[in-house]
C-alpha cells in the first residue's frame, strides 16, 4: 500500500502547492495563538491611543477575524470558507473565545457573526477626502484582552493547536484545501519547555499537510519598544545574531512564493527568494499589516 508521504510527494510533483481555491467544500482553517502573560500589560500606542499590548493585540486580532467573516458573506448567507480557533496562553493554554462562544475550539464564520461577544468604540485611521484622519468607530469583539498569565507556556498552546489540527485533518487531509495557518503573537520568550522541545513541536505541526501543501506556522514577536524590526527574513543573516529571533526563525514556516508581493510591499524591497514566516520587534502598525498578509484571500466567488 502506498504511504501518505509518497502520495503527498506525488501531489507536490504534479500540482503547484498553495494554489487551491477556498470554497465551502474545500475550506481552510486559522488558529490564532495569543500570549496573555503579565508582560502584555506593558503600554503601547495604537492609532495615537496609549493602551496595553494585550488590548492592542486583541483589537487587531478581532479586527482581522471580522475581516474574515466579511469575506464569507455572499448575498444573504455567511458561507463556511473558514474554521477559526482562538487559543490564549499563559501558565495554561485555553479557548480564547468569550461570551456565548466561550470554551469552543473551531468556530464557523456564521457562528461568529451571530454570536459576537461585545461591540466597543475605538479610534481608527480612516482615509477621507481631507487625508488620513483618526475617527471613532464601532468594532465587534470575540477575543477579550487578558494579561494575567504568570508564565509564557507556548508549548501548551502548540500542543492544543496540534490537537485541533489533527481533528481538522481527519475531515480535510485528502481534500484540495488551502493548508491551515497558525499565527502566534507573543511579546517575549517562552518558558516552561526547552528551545529544542518547542522547535520539535513546531516541526511536527509544519509537517502536517493537505493536498495543497503543508501547514503554515507564523511567529510574530511584538514590542512597545522602539527597536529595529525584523520582518519576514529570507535568511538568518537578517537577525543580527539575536538568539530569540533565531529560535522563532527555526520554528516558522518557509512561505510559498505567492506571499512575496505583499511582503516586498511591506519590506520595501523585492526578491525571488522565499521568506520565513517570522517577525521580531514588531510595532502595532506593522502587526496589522502582517495579519493581513497572513490570512489568504483566494476565495471562490461562486462556491
Amino acid at each position: 500500500m502506498e504511504s501518505k508521504n509518497n502520495k503527498h510527494l506525488k501531489m507536490q510533483q504534479t500540482k503547484e502547492a498553495y494554489t487551491a481555491q477556498i470554497t465551502r467544500y474545500t475550506p481552510t482553517a486559522f488558529i490564532f495563538l495569543i500570549d496573555q502573560s503579565v508582560s502584555m500589560r506593558r503600554k503601547t500606542t495604537l492609532y495615537s491611543e496609549e493602551i496595553t499590548l494585550a488590548e492592542a493585540v486583541a483589537r487587531i486580532v478581532n479586527n482581522q477575524m471580522n475581516e474574515l467573516v466579511l469575506r464569507c458573506i455572499k448575498t444573504n448567507e455567511v458561507r463556511h470558507y473558514y474554521d477559526i480557533a482562538l487559543i490564549g496562553y499563559g501558565a495554561e493554554a485555553y479557548s480564547g473565545w468569550s461570551g456565548e462562544l466561550a470554551g469552543r475550539d473551531f468556530v464557523s464564520p456564521e457562528e461568529m457573526k451571530n454570536h459576537p461577544y461585545k461591540v466597543i468604540t475605538v479610534r481608527e485611521e480612516k482615509r477621507t477626502r481631507k487625508g488620513v484622519q483618526v475617527k471613532e468607530v464601532e468594532k465587534v469583539q470575540w477575543l477579550e484582552a487578558r494579561c494575567d498569565g504568570s508564565w509564557t507556556h507556548l508549548h501548551k498552546a502548540l500542543d492544543k493547536a496540534k490537537a485541533l489540527l489533527e481533528t481538522w485533518m481527519e475531515k480535510h487531509h485528502d481534500k484540495d484545501c488551502y493548508p491551515p495557518t497558525i499565527i502566534n503573537i507573543t511579546d517575549g520568550e517562552f518558558n516552561g519547555a526547552t528551545k529544542e522541545h518547542v522547535i520539535q513541536q513546531a516541526n511536527e505541526i509544519k509537517a502536517m499537510f493537505t493536498n495543497d501543501g503543508n501547514v503554515l506556522l507564523w511567529n510574530i514577536h511584538v514590542t512597545p519598544d522602539k527597536v529595529e524590526q525584523v520582518l519576514l527574513p529570507v535568511s538568518k543573516d537578517e537577525l543580527g545574531g539575536n538568539e530569540y529571533a533565531e529560535t522563532l526563525y527555526d520554528m516558522s514556516s518557509l512561505l510559498p512564493s505567492r506571499y512575496n508581493k505583499p511582503i516586498s510591499d511591506l519590506r520595501g524591497d523585492a526578491t525571488d527568494e522565499r521568506h520565513v514566516a517570522m517577525s521580531a520587534n514588531v510595532d502595532m502598525t506593522t502587526l496589522i499589516q502582517l495579519m493581513d498578509i497572513g490570512t489568504p484571500t483566494n476565495i471562490s466567488q461562486s462556491k
